[in-house]
């Protein structure tokens, strides 16, 4: 059963015309074979045997018709019963050996196209979890998963369907024609005459069907974004609020519309491919069997000549159509690659240094001081974060980036609080992302125990440095599971400590499944208030040194934010806090304020001493205390 073979026009020769054409216009990054053999190298071994077995493969598809012709030359013709028989019983051991060796093929070829997905997979989704945090806020989601679903097949394809139909087909031809043209050059010659009539149906329906086939992956991603933003929690709240049921069912309708129509167009190229190729086919058999029968009536050829001709057809016709596309299947693999490799390379802006240190002991012996020395932050650009084509636009944006910080500098005592203060878009959040070193700043240091982050393992920065944003997110798990996260060893007593700390052990008691309840998706199953908590639970079961909270209780009701500072006063105590304050009755007893505006520190002191001084401080006080009063 030799691979590759799809003879005239079977599901094989198909799949070759289905891909877009332009990619063989297209010109690889320079590198990029060289790092696809790279990828190759573990399985080399395995691709040596596989490319054997092609070998022998071929070889025994292209005996089976010399078979045929003596069984009537050397047998039929001449009555001779016994070289019937053996020659049958080798045309079965045949078949039997093909079909071993095709099973032996498709192990190995699975083997080495699931170690290659594997391998591409694993890669690519250990570099994306390097990423900084503006990556993930400038790419599409699903763009990303298609380079580790469809690109990584695409690419595995070079080794397993690409290489080995390719070798199959070009082994096939070679060893088919050697035997054509031994047994009678003229009707050989007379085969290949009608080889661009197997050609032509392929290479004038290949375009039409790639662009439809283009047309129908688009039309399916709309359909599924469609779909991914109806279907999560968020969308479906807004979806059941502001949307139109009537409006959604048909613009859904629509876009299925167009994926039925599509459908039923590839059906029919589909049909009309397949009917020429058997139809050509039809032809070529009957030319050859009119001139091959002539020439064996007058005694040119033996009848034996005939029928084995006749057999090597479709052995001949089935690759030459398919390599007529060669180079775009080879191209559509390479270019697979070439997309897995642009995520590779695109360097992630926070990593570890070669000597970096580990900051447990530096914490342990100096104590978690935070300090921020002449701080200045820029995001970074678009083109230093992101990639064109997995935000889905022609070009990255080139438009400069202002600064968002500038000179901040403040100290964090061991167990003290310091909270961060000032209207939307001072730069509060910022400060959380670089302590946390979500970003490196572009300009000053932030230290830990005198030690700059910049300088200690990401491991150990983790382990030390702890934070509950202003929409703590849960994966659709367990509770248990979404609090062992941070500490993935710890038992259920440890668990339901941290619940008891957080004030919602009492809740998680009076669920069904207790801490195996699963919170749904992004843990909408809660409210606001007890995921806030849940969150809080997960970072005492952490156990930080260093607490950063974002306006933890910022969207929060009265009622939930009592229950949450109750959590957070347990979380804060004799722990290192940075606090983004939004209700500025929460951090009254800080031991420092800091006030933000623009990206400056414009002033610093407690609570008192910034009200007795006026400024902006004692404004947004006022304010909140007039909007609470009223």
């Amino acid at each position: 059963m030799a691979m590759g073979h799809s003879g005239f026009g079977g599901p094989g020769g198909m799949r070759t015309f289905r891909q877009d054409k332009s990619v063989a216009d297209h010109h690889l990054a320079e590198g990029t074979l060289r790092r696809v053999l790279g990828f190759a190298r573990p399985y080399r071994r395995q691709l040596a045997l596989f490319l054997v077995l092609i070998c022998i493969d071929a070889a025994l598809g292209a005996l089976t018709p010399l078979l045929f012709k003596a069984i009537i030359d050397d047998g039929i013709t001449p009555g001779r019963r016994d070289v019937v028989i053996g020659l049958s019983a080798g045309v079965a051991a045949i078949a039997l050996v093909s079909g071993a060796l095709g099973l032996w093929q498709r192990w190995i070829s699975a083997r080495i196209g699931e170690g290659l997905i594997f391998d591409l997979r694993t890669a690519v989704f250990d570099h994306v979890q390097r990423m900084p945090l503006a990556f993930f806020a400038r790419t599409k989601t699903g763009a990303l998963v298609q380079r580790l679903n469809g690109d990584v097949l695409g690419a595995q394809q070079a080794f397993t369907s690409t290489l080995s139909n390719v070798f199959s087909n070009v082994l096939t031809v070679v060893f088919v024609l050697a035997a054509m043209l031994t047994m009678s050059w003229q009707l050989t010659l007379l085969s290949l005459v009608l080889v661009p009539a197997f050609v032509f149906p392929a290479q004038w329906i290949g375009p039409r069907l790639a662009t439809i086939t283009r047309e129908s992956y688009a039309i399916n991603a709309e359909t599924a974004q469609i779909m991914n933003e109806r279907f999560n929690v968020a969308g479906a709240q807004l979806a059941k609020t502001y949307g139109r049921p009537a409006d959604e069912a048909e613009g859904y309708a629509s876009a299925a519309r167009r994926v039925r129509d599509i459908g039923v167009k590839q059906a029919m190229y589909g049909t009309i491919f397949r009917i020429a190729l058997t139809t050509v086919a039809a032809v070529a058999v009957a030319v050859v069997y009119g001139f091959g029968g002539v020439m064996a009536i007058t005694g040119s050829v033996t009848v034996g000549v005939v029928i084995a001709l006749t057999a090597y057809l479709g052995r001949l016709y089935g690759p030459l159509t398919a390599l007529s596309n060669v180079q775009v299947d080879v191209m559509t693999a390479l270019v697979s690659f070439e997309r897995v490799f642009e995520v590779l390379d695109l360097k992630p802006s926070v990593t570890d240094a070669p000597d970096a240190q580990d900051l447990r002991g530096a914490v342990a012996e100096a104590g978690a001081t935070v300090e921020l020395r002449h701080v200045g932050f820029t995001y970074p650009s678009a083109q230093d974060v992101s990639l064109a084509s997995l935000e889905s636009v022609a070009q990255l944006s080139s438009d400069p980036v202002a600064p968002t910080l500038h000179d901040v500098s403040f100290r964090v005592a061991p167990g003290e609080m310091v909270a961060l203060v000032g209207p939307s878009g001072a730069g509060k959040t910022t400060l959380s992302h670089l302590v946390t070193r979500m970003y490196d700043p572009t300009a000053g240091a932030i230290t830990i125990a005198g030690l700059d982050l910049r300088q200690v393992t990401g491991e150990s920065l983790r382990a030390v440095v702890g934070t509950v944003p202003q929409d703590s997110h849960m994966f659709h798990d367990t509770i248990a599971n979404n609090l062992r996260y941070a500490r993935p060893g710890a038992s259920d007593a440890e668990i339901w400590d941290a619940l008891r700390a957080a004030h919602i052990d009492t809740l998680v008691h009076t669920l069904p499944a207790g801490i195996d309840t699963v919170v749904g998706d992004r843990g909408y199953r809660l409210s606001g208030g007890e995921r806030q908590r849940l969150a809080i639970a997960r970072l005492l079961l952490k156990a930080p040194d260093v607490v950063v909270l974002d306006e933890a209780t910022a969207h929060l009701d009265s009622e939930s934010e009592a229950a949450v500072q109750k959590a957070l006063a347990a979380a804060l105590a004799g722990r290192t806090s940075i606090v983004i304050a939004h209700r500025l009755s929460t951090i009254r007893d800080a031991a420092r304020i800091v006030v933000l505006e623009d990206g400056h520190v414009v002033a610093t002191g407690t609570h008192t001493e910034l009200l007795a001084t006026g400024g902006l401080y004692a404004d947004l006080y006022r304010q909140q205390f007039a909007t609470t009063e009223a």
